[in-house]
Order: C-alpha cells, then structure tokens, then sequence
C-alpha cells in the first residue's frame, strides 16, 4: 500500500478504493460499502474546511434536503456523516461514465439535437428538485454525468467471472443517462466566502447576473445555468468569455453574447430563440420554470422528428464521423420537409428559418435554393394580394358612401346647396379618398449562400440590403411599380479559429489576418475559408457563407479547423478488451480498432488491458500516444 494511499481518510463504514477526482471543495473517492456489498461515490470535504462550523452545520443541514430528492436524472444520495464525525462526508451513488466536461473535450460543438437532448433530461431533473425547493446554484459540465451502457454492463460481467458481453446484449443498448451532482453543495460554502473566487462554482461564466451580485437565487437561476450549458454544448464556447474572469463576469452582468444562432448559423434561429431566452438578463424574462424550458427544448426535437436523443447520443459515442455523415443527411431532410409543410400552411417566418438553417447545414444546395425562391415567390404573391384586397375593401366602402350620400342628396342636398352658395340643383358632389402610404416589405433574411442571394433577387453587386417598395396606383406617379432602394453600410466581424495553430484565414479569397483583429465588412454575402496548416494532421474546414446585415454589436464567424481522429488499434485473441478512461468511452475488443478524437498534436494516456479470464491473467496498464492521422497499437497477447 502507498504512502499516498494511507494518507486518504479512514471511515468507519465504508473502504476507500481509490481517488476518481478532487476540486477546491472536496475529493471524490470510489467505496465500497462494508455493510451491502456495493460500490458508491464519497466526497470528503477538504480538512482546512471541515473544521469551519458555519460549513458543519449547513453541510448536514443541506444534505439531508438533498437526500429527499428521488429522480432518475439525479445521483441519488445514500448516506451522510454525523455531525460529530470527524471527516465531512457525502455517500452518493457511483455513477459509471464520464462527466460531461469530459465528453466536450474530445467532442465539441456536439450535433445540436444531441445537446438538446442534454438539456432536456437536465431540465427534467432539475423540475423536481426545484418542486422540492432546492436550488442547484452550480449547473455546468462538470456536474452533469453521462452513464455509459458499456461501461455498466461491464461491470456487471466483471462479478460473474467468465462471463463475457454477449452479442444479444449489445444488440439491446440502452440510452446514455444523464444524471445531476453536487445538488445544494456550493450554498454549503456561500456563508464562508469560498465561492468568491469562482472555484466552488466552476467557471463564472455560468454564474446568472444575479447570483454574481449576490441578490437571492431561485429556480431561474439554474434556468440561466443551463442555457450556459446547451450554448456550448451546440455552439462549440461559451456565450460569455473573456481574458480573465473579472471581464468575464462583467459580460454576464451586461448581458452582452453572441445570440446562439448567429455563433453557429447550423443551430438555427428557432432553436437559437428557446436558448436565448434562457441566457436572459432578467429573471423575469426566462423560462417561468424549468418545466417550461424542457418542453421548449423537446418542440424543437420534434421539429425535426427526433424522438430519442439520448438513444442517438449513444450512437455518437460509438462512432463520431460515421454518426456525423450519416445524421447530417437525415437532419437536412427533415428540417426541409418541416420548412416546406411550412410554406404550405402560409408560415412564412417559420419556413425562412428552416430553410436558412438548412442552407448553414448544406450551403448552396440546388434543391433548397429552389425551394427558396419559391417561398419568395408566393411571399410577394401573397403580398399583391393583400393590396388588391386591401384596395377591393377600400373601393367598396367609397362606393357604399357615395351610394348613400347619392340618394340622400338626391332629395336635400340640392335644395340646401343651391339656397346655400347659389349653385345650380344638378350639382354633384365629389368625394376624395385618401391614399395610403406606400407598403415596405423586407427582403426574407433566408440567404447563405450567393445561389440563394440570385434566386431570391437579392444578390446584388452593390452587395447592400434592398427593400421591396410597393406604391399604390396614382400615388406619386408609381402606377403599381415596384421600386428598389439599397442600404449601404458595413458591421464589425470577427472570425475565431479553433483547432490545430498555424491556420490562415481567406475572406472573399483575400487572405486577412484573424487573431485579435476585427473586419469591417460591407453588407452582403461574405465567403470565409481557412487553410489548414498540414492536411495530412488535420481536417480541413468546408467554406462558410454568411450574410452580413445591418444590426447592432459585431458578428462573429467561428470555424474550427479539427485534428484528423488518431486510431487505437488493439490485436491479440478473442475475448481480450481494452478501456481508456478519458481517452474514449466504452470498450475495445481484440482484435479492433477505434478511432479516437484528439485535440492537440500528441495525446498521452493510460489504458487498461483486460486479458480473458481464462487466461488467468490479471488486468494491465499500457501507456498510450495518439497522433492525429496515425495509429497506435497495443498488442493483447
């Protein structure tokens, strides 16, 4: 036994097995229950905390209303120590995974309905834990954990020697778990001032407004948390960054992001709307509950046809470009089909949104480009006839007057107006209507691509915003016409890289500096390209197309230029396994192969081999080196 090992605490009851992780708080141990024979999680309070009594009394105090909470979204609490034991200890249930942050590393932006699919089993948990009248305050990645179906049935076989996974079982995979931890913990070191460094709480950037001028936090705030969460789980950053975490808590109190669809045009604006408006500034104009952002989240799953995202998570982790490849396909379709039912029924925005987040998907497609001009099509016709019944409506009610006014003057009026002014009795009376002012539609906001621009007209080579102006006949000599005027003007752009360093940035085919430098371009349709530094390390990005238009704050394009995934090759006989910990989820047979996303140009780990028990071996260690583009190969025998 180590030094190291007999420094860890002693308890009574349980037998620490080994350190899984530690933060400014607490270390977080794997256990094992003396009493029933089972594995659970325990974190022990740091010693220089324990001590404090304003953090024992509410420890307890907090645990124990954390302890009533039954919910399968959230890490159930077993056990608690006594007040007048000498370690602080929470036991909670051992969840078999990875933790959230951990998923981001190797997988980030994830594909959009994924991560909503991440927000909903969140919402739904923290619902009932509000219901209960607890507040979270810490929701981030690192307090969310996914339970991975390999990795829980393997420990199930590993209590039944010789019994190794068979094909049945996996062919009945269950859904990724997601589970919430760390409920009511950091109000546990609030009286202390512990969480004034932002450490408790994680980063503050995931801190709501009021919860960083200490006001009293409710329900909402864990609202603000989560959309936080969802931001970078689909946009691939955080909405509220900065050089340092005063700038970055003075953003949050400012209220100042990037709205979610305009960082990643892919998202969508629909879906972009539901998180915004959990990024909220006021209280008051979030979700009223948590309950209410969890069905917003679901509309937009149902949007586009996606019942089990969680099932679908599962896949991802399995093989994240095949999965990719294979779901872009089915996400552009379904989000056409939407787009076209919705043109059909006469909803124009709704339509315009899908098809833009459909041309971010696939940019300059045929097919949806012609889809395009046709909503703009029907939008003007639409349009016309909206004037011509606006125009049948005034008509007839000028008509029915004078028809009236006929038949009463016909009998009064000439009398009255030839006793009156001296006219002649057949004089006729002239009514003037008066004209209405002139109809101004805006061009549909649906174009990314310069195919869209010429299909909609709106591609011009002044690259400025046009406006449709319908005059009305006789009215400043338009008779009808349809007049065009351009806005001219430029936005502040900003472009981010992420990825490999050594990339270079072209905008319209010039090649321009990114880091640090903000671009001042004309209104219109942009191409931005990045040359990766070495092809054969890196994926090279597609082109983005983007649309600037006159608005307030800057536009930020963000492009990543990815590593190519390194390979992990295991050989050896049948019924050897291989896991990796937070190199990749999940378990490798031999002989096979797994492709490994790596997020730098060399990436170290530690696998366990796993011989097959009727080799009477035990398990090993391997320490790993993965390369983008190459592969690495541990041999099993």
């Amino acid at each position: 036994m180590s030094a190291a090992f007999d420094a860890t605490p002693r308890l009574e009851k349980y037998e620490l097995l080994e350190e899984l992780g530690h933060g400014a708080m607490a270390t977080v141990y794997r256990a094992l229950d003396r009493r029933l024979g089972r594995e659970v999680a325990i974190k022990v309070i740091h010693r220089h905390l324990r001590d404090e009594r304003e953090v024992k009394e509410r420890f307890y105090r907090e645990a124990k209303a954390v302890a009533k909470l039954r919910h399968p979204g959230i890490v159930e609490v077993y056990d608690v120590s006594e007040p007048d034991d000498t370690e602080r200890y929470l036991v909670v249930e051992l969840v078999r995974g990875i933790t959230l942050r951990q998923l981001l590393r190797q997988h980030c932006p994830l594909p959009t309905e994924l991560g909503l699919g991440i927000g909903v089993a969140v919402a739904r948990a923290l619902f009932h834990a509000h219901e209960q009248g607890v507040v979270h305050r810490d929701v981030k990645p690192e307090n969310v954990l996914l339970e991975l179906p390999e990795l829980v049935r393997l420990q199930r076989n590993s209590d039944t020697p010789g019994n190794v996974m068979s094909q049945s079982a996996s062919a009945s995979r269950k859904p990724v778990v997601v589970k919430i931890t760390d409920f009511g913990i950091a109000k546990v070191l609030d009286a202390q001032g512990v969480t004034s460094t932002g450490e408790v709480l994680g980063s503050p950037a995931h801190m709501a407004p009021e919860q960083i001028e200490g006001q009293s936090v409710g329900p909402r705030a864990d609202i603000f948390s989560l959309g936080v969460l969802v931001y970078e789980c689909i946009v691939g950053g955080l909405p509220f960054e900065g050089k340092n975490p005063a700038q970055v808590l003075r953003r949050v109190l400012d209220g100042q992001f990037i709205p979610t669809e305009r960082a990643r045009p892919e998202v969508g604006a629909l879906v972009g709307k539901v998180i915004d408006r959990a990024l909220s500034h006021e209280p008051e104009q979030r979700y009223a509950d948590a309950d209410e952002m969890a069905r917003a989240l679901e509309a937009e799953l149902a949007r586009v046809d996606v019942a089990e995202p969680l099932q679908l998570l599962d896949e991802y982790l399995q093989d994240a470009a095949a999965f990719e490849l294979a779901y872009q396909e089915r996400l552009v379709t379904a989000v056409v089909e939407r787009a076209q039912c919705a043109r059909r029924d006469g909803a124009v925005v709704e339509a315009a949104a899908l098809y833009n987040r459909a041309l971010a998907l696939r940019p300059g497609d045929p097919s949806i480009v012609a889809d395009v001009a046709r909503l703009t099509r029907a939008t003007r016709l639409r349009s016309r006839w909206l004037r011509v019944g606006a125009a049948v409506v005034a008509f007839g009610s000028v008509a029915l007057g004078a028809g009236y006014w006929r038949a009463h003057w016909a009998t009064r009026a000439p009398r009255e107006a030839v006793a009156q002014a001296g006219a002649p009795a057949s004089a006729i009376a002239v009514f003037q209507t008066r004209q209405a002012a002139p109809t101004v539609v805006p061009v549909p906001s649906v174009v990314a691509s310069p195919e869209a621009g010429r299909a909609l007209g709106t591609s011009d080579p002044s690259n400025s915003k046009r406006e449709v102006v319908f005059g009305s006949r006789g009215q400043n000599g338009t008779s009808g016409r349809v007049a065009v005027r351009t806005v001219s003007g430029t936005r502040v752009v900003q472009v981010v890289l992420s990825g490999a360093a050594g990339s270079r940035l072209l905008i319209d085919g010039e090649e321009r500096s990114w880091f640090g430098v903000k671009h001042e371009l004309e209104y219109g349709v942009h191409r931005f390209e990045v040359i990766a530094p070495n092809e054969q390390c890196c994926v090279v990005p597609e082109p983005r197309v983007v649309k600037i238009t006159p608005g307030d704050g800057e536009i930020r394009v963000v492009m990543a230029v990815e590593f190519r995934d390194a390979q992990l090759q295991l050989s050896g006989v049948e019924g050897t396994t291989l896991t990796c910990g937070e190199l990749f989820p999940g378990v490798v047979g031999a002989p096979g192969r797994r492709s490994v996303r790596v997020a730098k140009p060399e990436t170290h780990g530690a696998c366990t081999l796993f011989p097959p028990p009727e080799s009477g071996k035990g398990p090993r260690t391997i320490d790993v080196v993965l390369r983008p583009g190459g592969t690495f190969t541990v041999s099993g025998t």
